[in-house]
């Protein structure tokens, strides 16, 4: 009922000022047809002759012709401007009003493309600059620019509005950057440009009986550019009085109204008889008295009259919509409140869905890295480069080298660390495989990899923080074997995969050469040695020490922790002594001798050292069942130093100290022997 009222008004509304206007504008009109009507001379300017209305020349009277439409004659050449361009006038046709143009800007270049800011065109039905061009007589050349030569199977155009096909021009490109055109018969729109192209120009070609054909080359395309297009003239029908012109505006008008009244939608009548009959109205007269002064008058009396049926429908409005719209939104903000913990619950899972490693494109990876501007490191696998998100997160993007473009270890780390969300292992936030080209984006670790502090010439940390740090390494492999409804085994723990984040909290890093098994398995079956000659666990290199297992990685956990405790290498040729050249066998040997009170030299160890050692030594025994789980191994190390026993002598400790040294080179020798095949040597 509400709505009907509303109607009514602006029925009763709309009538009193179409009213208002007709007697306002029938006063005027004979005083407008006598200062509309003044003496235009026809001109001419080299080859176009008998110049006339809608054109005119620099120079000719205030009314005659339309100011969009002025020419200048330059050295027989007619000129007019369309929006920003440039155009040669070739050719007036008064019989079916257009007339032909040519872009002035072609004639200087010997391999020629259309200027961006030159967009001579517009739909039939609009007056943007005043220049009309009937978008449905044309066929359009579109100029884009790419990053990349476009291959084969994707140079053809057929999405959305665009169908042709890429054609290069040689002349406009460069190694950087190619240009190509194609042919369409649309206006081409940036979103159907191929990914990798971006958008330069465009310019119409010929008309109606005139078309370039889709599969035209450049040349094709220089020739149409050269020959111009056609331009239609704005309509107008000389000899019309005002009055005349305001009668038949009218009489469409109310036609409009009727047409719109039968509909069935209250808001389609209600914009009918608000708005819609007075913009009816003055399309209309601008057809018919083309921006004179005629349109001036009809554009200042209707904009008053509608400033005043607005005002009118507002205060309408305010009793029959404010009102209830109050109450909605009391009701809304009542609502809202009972959503709060809803929101929350929502909020927690959308955190917990971006914890999941992003597919990323090959252009996204190049976007994080800024063009790989900053580069963190160079190993075998390829190079690591420092990247942002939005937001300014940080990250590590991993290039994966040609060399490991099998995708096996771009598997491992993805299938693996993928899944994984534990404070001591680095997290994958995304990846990227297009192709040959693969790349792993990690969170980012401000303070690098462990190596450069336990091996420095000083000691970076206090023997508190070296325990803290082995007990985040050793709570993070734990996870890894028994934290996840799989197995992880890493096979590669050494310095180099430990990362530190800005409070030097410990990160196990690159699971390239990581195996995921059932949690009840007792042994793994592998086919090669995997890990780095130094860490690698006996039973790798050969089954007489017992089956492959998560004491592997115990293994090397035990020559990590042993590193971090002597802050040195455990094999180092130029140490002081012969003996002391292998540290867990010169450790184990001073240790043992303590214990015993035998030792005959002055032995300073530190406590925590002589805990770290201890646990190292318990975790390097050369048969795998001889070695703790790594629940064990976090036990001893919580755990005060009195409370742990010193080990069975591992088996490479059963030599003097002398001979120490020259029975790990045999060891190293045998080790060195294994084929590359066997052995993966992951220093990356």
């Amino acid at each position: 009922m509400a709505s009907c009222r509303v109607f009514l008004l602006c029925v009763a509304l709309q009538a009193l000022a179409m009213a208002s206007t007709l007697s306002a504008l029938l006063m005027n009109t004979e005083l407008l047809d006598v200062q509309g009507q003044t003496f235009c001379p026809s001109s001419s300017c080299g080859l176009l002759q008998d110049i006339r209305d809608p054109f005119r020349m620099r120079g000719d009277p205030p009314g005659c012709g339309f100011p969009e439409y002025e020419l200048v004659c330059i050295d027989n050449k007619a000129i007019i401007y369309i929006n920003s361009g440039k155009y040669f006038v070739t050719n007036i046709s008064y019989t079916d009003n257009t007339f032909w143009v040519v872009d002035a800007n072609l004639d200087n270049s010997s391999c020629p493309i259309p200027a961006s800011n030159h967009r001579p065109y517009i739909n039939s039905s609009g007056t943007e600059g005043n220049i009309l061009l009937d978008t449905d007589t044309v066929t359009w050349a579109a100029f884009v620019s790419c990053s990349e030569m476009l291959r084969s199977d994707v140079i053809s155009s057929s999405t959305g509005c665009c169908s042709g096909t890429y054609r290069l021009v040689d002349c406009q490109s460069t190694k950087n950057s190619f240009v190509y055109v194609f042919i369409t018969t649309f206006i081409p729109e940036v979103q159907y440009i191929k990914p990798s192209c971006s958008y330069l120009s465009m310019i119409p070609l010929g008309n109606r009986q005139l078309r370039a054909p889709y599969n035209a080359t450049f040349e094709d395309v220089v020739k149409f550019m050269r020959n111009g297009f056609a331009v239609r003239f704005p309509y107008r029908n000389e000899g019309m009085t005002y009055r005349q012109i305001i009668n038949i505006c009218m009489n469409n008008s109310m036609s409009y109204f009727h047409d719109r009244k039968s509909s069935s939608s209250i808001v389609d009548r209600t914009f009918a008889a608000i708005f819609g009959i007075d913009w009816k109205f003055l399309t209309c007269v601008n057809d018919y008295s083309y921006w004179t002064k005629l349109f001036w008058a009809v554009l200042t009396i209707i904009s008053t009259m509608d400033i005043v049926k607005f005002m009118i429908v507002l205060a309408m409005l305010s009793r029959f919509m404010f009102s209830p719209l109050a109450i909605l939104t009391f009701l809304a903000y009542k609502y809202w409140k009972t959503r709060i913990s809803i929101d929350a619950v929502e909020k927690f899972l959308q955190m917990q869905q971006t914890l999941s490693p992003t597919r990323y494109a090959y252009t996204d990876i190049t976007a994080i890295t800024g063009h790989f501007r900053e580069k963190l490191g160079q190993g075998g696998y390829g190079s690591v480069y420092k990247g942002a998100l939005p937001g300014d997160v940080f990250v590590a993007v991993k290039m994966l080298g040609n060399s490991f473009c099998n995708g096996d270890e771009f598997i491992s780390e993805v299938s693996t660390i993928g899944s994984i969300h534990h404070v001591n292992v680095v997290r994958l936030v995304g990846f990227c495989s297009e192709e040959m080209r693969r790349a792993l984006v990690y969170e980012y670790m401000p303070r690098g990899s462990l190596d450069k502090y336990i091996f420095s010439s000083e000691r970076s940390f206090s023997w508190d923080k070296l325990n803290e740090i082995a007990l985040g390494i050793a709570r993070g492999i734990s996870y890894l074997h028994g934290g996840c409804d799989m197995q992880i085994l890493h096979f590669d723990i050494k310095p180099h995969n430990i990362l530190l984040d800005s409070n030097f909290t410990p990160k196990i890093a690159d699971f390239g050469l990581a195996k995921l098994y059932p949690r009840d398995n007792s042994f793994v079956p592998v086919s090669a040695a995997r890990g780095t000659i130094g860490y690698i666990a006996p039973e790798m290199i050969s089954r007489n020490f017992g089956v492959v297992s998560c004491k592997s990685d115990v293994y090397s956990f035990g020559m990590l922790l042993l590193e971090m405790a002597g802050g040195r290498r455990n094999l180092d040729q130029h140490a002081a002594r012969r003996s002391q050249t292998y540290y867990p066998a010169w450790v184990y040997s001073h240790i043992s001798r303590k214990e015993l009170g035998e030792i005959c030299e002055a032995f300073d160890i530190h406590e925590m050292e002589r805990k770290l050692c201890i646990v190292g030594l318990w975790c390097i025994q050369m048969r795998p069942h001889d070695r703790p789980t790594m629940a064990e191994v976090i036990e001893m190390l919580e755990a005060g130093v009195d409370a742990l026993q010193i080990p069975p002598e591992p088996f490479f400790c059963g030599f003097e100290q002398d001979s120490a040294a020259d029975s790990f080179q045999f060891s190293t020798s045998e080790l060195s022997a294994i084929s590359e095949d066997e052995v993966t040597d992951s220093t990356r």
